[in-house]
């Protein structure tokens, strides 16, 4: 399956910047996606993989084996198993008398690379490659039900998709923690994760959660600073508006793909999925990594707002200058709410959007617009406007 928007943007930014950086869950398509971008490139393609052990002894000596390179693009997969490399990139790249570019794959964010931001300030660009969205799929059912990882969204039954999502988890607490550094307990990692289903789509309280596992709160914060920072959840921050009200300032969590989410929690049917008490939180945070992905709003740009006298915004993001509201409802009547009233007010938002299931758009107010979240060419004109 071709991620076009995903190719074009290596391009972009391969032609401003000599290292480029796709950074996302493992599993999720970076090295499918490398190998269709150099089936385009203009110049050779030479591929290392850091899990390939000929690939990794090649690289003891790296100066002397990437200088060979100048000229054509090199590829490195799993960059964050050799994070020493990032100030030999440097070296490179800032020589004036050859020219060299990078296309580097990592499963572990820039936060937790931290030699890259540092290393190669100014001369890295970042992009985050997610799951499957309703920008490559048109199944939002389907997709609600295995998650966006393309083994699981596309296997020939969903009991193949649980099977497949089973395995994921298992290998990821087992063999890529570690591989990935993290000193971490499977066993504890894996009950913090199952816990953590009961806090998808809200505030959640480190000291909560450590009492009821019975481990220390900076573990906790360990352990959930590493799910984050391999794309498994998001932490959305509140916002705090100067305004005359006692705000949240507890952050919310969620799941980012709702496969792994539906796996943890014992969820391996439609019939099931819709049974589940759980299945408002479980579509608001499925919607909301839609829009978040669909729309290429940078983490650092989306936050969520609440008072104490029960108003609130599901996802406020800033972009080109503007605010935007948004808010997740899993109903087929959508309506106007007094807290949505308020967060117009209260925010100053230009637009605020009601995302629900379905396909019907159409205005409730000047300001306030419902949106079905599988009218994806809708969705796509609000970014055309965001970046305008």
């Amino acid at each position: 399956m071709e991620r076009r928007k995903y190719l074009e943007k290596i391009g972009e930014y391969l032609s401003v910047h000599p290292v480029c950086a796709i950074l996302g869950p493992r599993q999720v398509g970076k090295t499918t996606l490398a190998r269709q971008f150099a089936k385009e490139y203009h110049t050779p393609v030479e591929f290392f993989d850091l899990e390939n052990p000929q690939h990794l002894a090649s690289l003891n000596t790296p100066l002397l084996t990437l200088s060979n390179y100048a000229g054509i693009l090199v590829v490195i997969d799993e960059i964050q198993l050799r994070p020493e490399l990032f100030p030999v990139l440097r070296v490179l790249v800032d020589d004036p008398e050859k020219e060299y570019r990078f296309l580097i794959l990592g499963s572990a964010s820039r936060d937790l690379i931290r030699q890259s931001s540092q290393t190669l300030a100014g001369r890295i660009g970042y992009i985050e490659l997610p799951p499957f969205t309703l920008n490559d799929v048109d199944d939002a059912t389907k997709l609600l039900m295995r998650g966006g990882f393309p083994r699981s969204f596309l296997a020939q039954t969903d009991d193949k998709s649980f099977l497949w999502r089973e395995e994921y988890i298992s290998t990821f607490l087992e063999r890529d923690l570690s591989s990935f550094g993290f000193d971490v307990s499977p066993r504890t990692m894996r009950r913090l994760w199952m816990m953590l289903c009961f806090y998808h789509g809200q505030v959640y309280k480190i000291s909560e959660i450590a009492h009821s596992l019975q481990i220390a709160d900076k573990t906790v914060n360990k352990y959930i600073d590493i799910l984050a920072g391999t794309f498994m959840i998001r932490i959305l921050s509140p916002w705090f508006e100067n305004i005359k009200k006692r705000q949240t300032k507890m952050p919310k969590i969620y799941f980012r793909d709702s496969g792994i989410f539906n796996t943890l929690a014992g969820v391996n049917s439609l019939t099931e999925l819709a049974k589940t008490p759980k299945i408002g939180p479980i579509w608001e945070g499925f919607a909301l990594e839609q829009v978040i992905n669909c729309l290429q709003v940078r983490a650092e740009d989306c936050y969520f707002w609440s008072t104490h006298n029960d108003a609130e915004l599901d996802l406020l993001i800033f972009k080109g200058g503007k605010r935007y509201g948004f808010e997740f409802k899993y109903t087929d009547s959508p309506k106007t709410t007094k807290s949505m009233h308020i967060a117009l007010a209260d925010l100053n938002l230009d637009h605020l959007y009601l995302i629900f299931p379905g396909k019907r758009t159409f205005d409730m107010t000047e300001k306030i617009t419902a949106c079905g979240l599988e009218n994806l060419a809708q969705l796509l004109l609000f970014s055309a406007e965001l970046t305008s």
